[in-house]
């Protein structure tokens, strides 16, 4: 493991290329997932970036703008973790089958990366409206090219091409999919299932996603 200043050295090689914006983000991230939103302070980023307070506003015109950069990283790494679940369904041959996968793995990817980083996640839906067109950071957006939200509508358009969801409720099922999911990521993150067995929230998310399905 890196010590400070070792990751400060490394911080200011990279700026003296250019590249100080980078660095601002991915110490905004490290902090992001060591404490969540709260703890992405603009003092600490440039501390951990190695270069001082004012050198930020080269990039970023406030913290706001800063955290704003941190959270499209944050919601990038969701979309990849949703991604990575996406690629085995998309292989399954039979249409139907693949659809129902599909809408299954966007739900997984979702759960597991709220569990696996808890920080990030919260990062990605605080401070502001939870608005569904936040970008991703280009440098981690998924294969897609698409944002949590979007490869959502992605995996319930294939449910309609394969007719498993006729499409005249097709709209409008993304926003009952996702704060079904959601709700439940909070409950394992935050609330009464925080404390539950992982096989247990393991069981309840698959049963949760079974549900969705059918309520769709």
């Amino acid at each position: 493991m890196a010590t400070d200043s070792q990751s400060i050295l490394g911080a200011r090689a990279t700026y003296h290329h250019g590249d100080l914006r980078a660095a601002l983000v991915e110490a905004g991230l490290a902090l992001a997932r060591e404490g969540g939103p709260e703890a992405v302070v603009l003092r600490e980023t440039t501390r951990r970036a190695g270069v001082a307070p004012n050198a930020a506003y080269r990039h970023f015109s406030s913290h706001q703008a800063l955290f704003d950069a941190v959270r499209a990283a944050a919601v990038g790494a969701l979309a990849q973790a949703i991604e990575a679940e996406l690629r085995q369904a998309e292989a399954l041959p039979d249409a139907a089958t693949r659809a129902r996968g599909m809408l299954a793995a966007v739900g997984r990817g979702y759960l597991g990366f709220a569990q696996a980083e808890t920080g990030w996640f919260r990062t990605a839906f605080a401070f502001g409206a939870h608005d569904v067109e936040v970008p991703t950071d280009p440098a981690r957006t998924a294969a897609k090219g698409l944002n949590p939200f979007e490869l959502l509508g992605y995996a319930l358009d294939a449910m309609v091409q394969a007719g498993v969801l006729p499409a005249e409720r097709r709209p409008g099922a993304e926003f009952l999919a996702w704060s079904s999911v959601h709700g439940m990521a909070l409950l394992i993150i935050d609330g009464p299932l925080r404390r539950a067995p992982p096989a247990v929230r393991l069981v309840l998310g698959g049963r949760l996603l079974r549900m969705v399905e059918a309520g769709l």
